[in-house]
């Protein structure tokens, strides 16, 4: 399927790893030209360079910065200050027990999975308006529809913005701009190893024992892949998704139970 997004512009938020790249891969895969940010610069410069090898031709710009603070967006903004497609991703916070947990941690939760895409999302969706197309896809969790108790700090972030995506979505396709959500599960990511490592301190299992317990549970029996992941990504930002807006659609080989 040719998805018509050959030579639009991509801004793909916390890409070097895990799902961000496989978002970033794919959409590089259909033709779209990418900039890539992310906190560490050499596991960025080594995303580029493969992406740059798969597909001679799309203009691959790196972003090295923290894209949950102000310079970090203004950075990448100013690499790629109209983009028709954007990805907003940023690592989750940390696991443990909200009793523990105090007004900092709470903020610095807000800043980087609520407050960071809506600030991006501002920058960018009257352009998208204007040109008539524009995709926007955030990577929040499977949390959101079945929240973990030991990731409440994500819970409430994630949450939030899925509200208040809720609202915008509706105005915007009118103009051609979506606006969805990406909600994963278990994925072989970094991202996972912690929060089971997390266990694994609190437990005394091993990390080995908790991930692979945690695969076969699954009924998939497996983790996701974030090529996966990528795939429907690039779908949601297709000229073919144009009439999918305010979704949330869960990634998660089956583990939520519920109907809806």
């Amino acid at each position: 399927m040719d998805l018509g997004i050959k030579g639009r512009r991509a801004l793909v938020c916390a890409s070097s790893k895990g799902l961000g790249r496989g978002c970033a891969m794919a959409l590089a895969a259909e033709g779209v030209h990418v900039t890539l940010t992310a906190r560490g610069a050499a596991a960025l410069t080594e995303t580029a360079n493969e992406i740059r090898r798969a597909n001679p031709g799309i203009e691959v710009t790196e972003v090295a910065g923290d894209i949950a603070t102000p310079e970090g967006r203004a950075a990448a903004l100013a690499a790629c200050p109209e983009p028709d497609i954007l990805v907003n991703n940023a690592g989750g916070p940390p696991p443990g027990d909200f009793r523990d947990w105090n007004r900092d941690d709470w903020i610095k939760a807000l800043d980087a999975n609520m407050l960071t895409p809506i600030e991006l999302i501002k920058a960018t969706v009257d352009g998208m308006i204007a040109r008539k197309f524009g995709r926007i896809v955030n990577i929040t969790s499977a949390a959101v529809k079945a929240p973990i108790d030991v990731l409440g700090l994500s819970n409430g972030a994630r949450a939030g913005l899925t509200g208040f995506v809720a609202g915008i979505a509706r105005k915007t396709v009118r103009h051609n701009v979506t606006i969805n959500g990406l909600l994963p599960g278990p994925f072989n990511t970094d991202r996972i190893r912690k929060v089971a490592a997390g266990q694994a301190q609190a437990t005394g299992a091993s990390i080995e024992d908790i991930m692979t317990k945690r695969a076969r549970e699954n009924p998939a029996g497996r983790f996701g892949d974030p090529e996966e992941f990528g795939a429907a990504c690039a779908f949601l930002c297709s000229t073919k998704a144009g009439f999918i807006t305010g979704q949330n659609i869960l990634l998660d080989g089956g583990a939520y139970p519920g109907t809806l």
